[in-house]
């Protein structure tokens, strides 16, 4: 599926405030609000879009946000790596990248142990990476999780 101009003009007035109602949505547009409930149920059903709640990573008590740079061993394994990372149930996201790291995951863990949990028997079993480097987020701006 390929979204259309209707679509994106949906997407874009969700991403500017993802509260705004179907019913608002479809006066901005002057379309049936019918349309934009099934449109925006056949975005998701595609996986093009996905509406969620998201909290400012400041507010976490007794959490860390971490960015990990990994590297893996042979190109050819990338794609399997970065899925079976993003089944991690910390990780909040991971993307093949170029430069330094292979692969670039965001992580959420529980305080220094959580994060030692998570590097050494969590990501640890993942066979094919090779090395990673870890950055804790000490202050943010404009994240949101």
């Amino acid at each position: 599926m390929k979204p259309d101009e209707l679509d994106w003009q949906i997407i874009e007035i969700l991403r500017n405030d993802g509260r705004t109602s179907n019913a608002e949505i479809a006066r901005q547009l002057e379309i049936a609000e019918g349309t934009v409930r099934a449109r925006i149920k056949r975005l998701c059903k595609a996986g093009i879009f996905r509406v969620v709640g998201q909290i400012n990573p400041e507010f976490l008590r007794d959490h860390q946000l971490i960015t990990i740079g990994i590297n893996v061993k042979e190109s050819k394994s990338l794609e399997k790596t970065l899925h079976k990372i993003t089944r991690l149930s910390q990780v909040n996201f991971a993307a093949i990248t170029s430069g330094r790291y292979d692969i670039v995951a965001q992580v959420l863990v529980d305080s220094n142990k959580g994060l030692i949990n998570f590097l050494t028997k969590s990501l640890a079993k993942i066979e094919e990476i090779s090395s990673t480097e870890t950055f804790v987020m000490l202050k943010t701006i404009n994240s949101w999780i």
